[in-house]
């Protein structure tokens, strides 16, 4: 018995004996791709060339591939008779970061972002596990046509990171082009579960995510005379300080959300009182009526702190919130029980983990939040050291993070192979 697979079963992974045994010989080629991917990241809406190979992969399976939506997004169709349409996906690109792991395989790639700043870049969200798990699904799903009907629709998307992959797709026609999916299935990689442990929440998994930005104005003058003046720098701060009783006093105790600010830039010199502070916030929160409330209250807070200063009604705060929000993900709960009581059965209860509800956001979300909406899940992968503690492996987008590869990949082709089936089985 091989080391990976006698990591897998103290892990209580045990699927079927065939599956599991194609995956077993599947893993050397896997674990190929995934070092090539790691080791060359591409930075958002820069994917060329991982999209180039996701869809050289899928095309050698017999998929029909489609490359270029909503920028470098693939679309990859099997249809094998008739049945329901089952979406997967995964996401692409990696972030500005670097790479501080040590492997023999670590990214040293540089590319210029959005402002034509030169960063490096690594795959530090775990989206080459994510590709790798993808592609490993994919080819076991062409190899076992025969458990199987319906149509598998790989798409990957670029353009996680900042939020606009997933809407970028839909709006370059996913659905009208390809298909409507009966179903949309994700992973995601959670440290703070070691590899091989596999977590399905139902419900409200992700946060809504919205970005507020608020300029803070103000009448500029000598730091001797703060008199003649009217300062942005204390309105910003008190703005600030008051921004924070909306948490502990206008929202339900019962309700998670989060309002903080990122980023505060004003003035140029220690004795001139400026004209402009600016504030940058990122709110959190799950259901829209509490994400109304936070944004409602925010308007309210920055107008009502400038008028107790004194301000004049053309120097009130202006308060931008950003029309493209990331919605917070619901895993739809019978798909989500259906998916755990499978891969309990398969991979042993052992296997399973509850995972709280996180506020970090994934626009995986937009999938399922069409008319009418889509049942959606996005289950959690393990990929703490096997046998870590909760929070001692490197944490998500850390230049540390580095997941045991091998029994990572294993579990999660296992488990979105799994799925797969399930949901697109003949007797359906």
């Amino acid at each position: 018995m091989c080391a990976v697979t006698l990591v897998l079963a103290a892990a209580g992974v045990r699927a079927d004996d065939s599956l599991e045994s194609a995956i077993g010989k599947d893993l050397p080629y896997l674990h190929n791709l995934y070092t090539f991917l790691h080791s060359h990241p591409e930075l958002s809406s820069q994917e060329r060339e991982t999209a180039k190979r996701l869809a050289e992969e899928l095309q050698q399976e017999g998929f029909v591939v489609t490359e270029g939506v909503g920028g470098y997004g693939v679309v990859a169709m099997l249809r094998n008779g008739k049945g329901p349409t089952v979406l997967l996906r995964t996401d692409m690109d990696a972030l500005p970061i670097k790479e501080t792991t040590g492997l023999p395989y670590a990214s040293t790639r540089f590319y210029e972002n959005e402002d034509g700043t030169r960063v490096p870049v690594m795959h530090a969200c775990g989206h080459d596990i994510h590709m790798t798990v993808f592609i490993g699904a994919a080819r076991r799903m062409a190899a076992l046509k025969d458990r199987w009907s319906g149509t598998l629709m790989m798409v990957a998307q670029p353009a996680e990171e900042i939020g606009n992959g997933a809407r970028q797709m839909l709006q370059d026609g996913l659905y009208r082009r390809f298909a409507r999916p009966d179903f949309n299935l994700a992973l995601h990689l959670q440290p703070q579960l070691p590899a091989g442990i596999l977590a399905v929440p139902a419900g409200y998994s992700f946060a809504t995510v919205d970005s507020v930005d608020i300029d803070v104005r103000g009448i500029g003058g000598h730091g001797a005379y703060p008199d003649a003046a009217k300062d942005p720098v204390v309105l910003a701060a008190q703005i600030v300080l008051a921004l924070q009783t909306i948490i502990s006093r206008e929202v339900s105790p019962r309700e998670p959300a989060v309002v903080t600010v990122g980023s505060i830039h004003g003035g140029e010199q220690r004795n001139i009182i400026p004209e402009l502070v600016k504030l940058q916030l990122t709110v959190r929160s799950y259901s829209d009526e509490t994400r109304k409330t936070i944004l409602d209250a925010i308007q309210r807070i920055a107008r009502d702190q400038a008028l107790s200063a004194g301000m004049p009604e053309d120097k009130l705060p202006v308060v931008w919130i950003k029309k493209d929000y990331t919605p917070a993900l619901y895993n739809d709960p019978a798909l989500a029980e259906r998916v755990r009581d499978l891969l309990a059965e398969r991979l042993g209860a052992a296997s399973l983990r509850q995972q709280p509800p996180v506020m970090i956001g994934e626009d995986f979300a937009l999938y399922g939040r069409v008319k009418p909406p889509i049942p959606s899940l996005m289950f959690w992968l393990g990929a703490g050291e096997p046998v870590a503690t909760p929070y001692t492996s490197p944490p998500l987008h850390s230049p540390r993070f580095a997941p045991p590869p091998d029994i990572t990949i294993r579990t999660g082709v296992t488990a979105m192979t799994e799925a797969a089936l399930l949901l697109l089985r003949r007797d359906n």
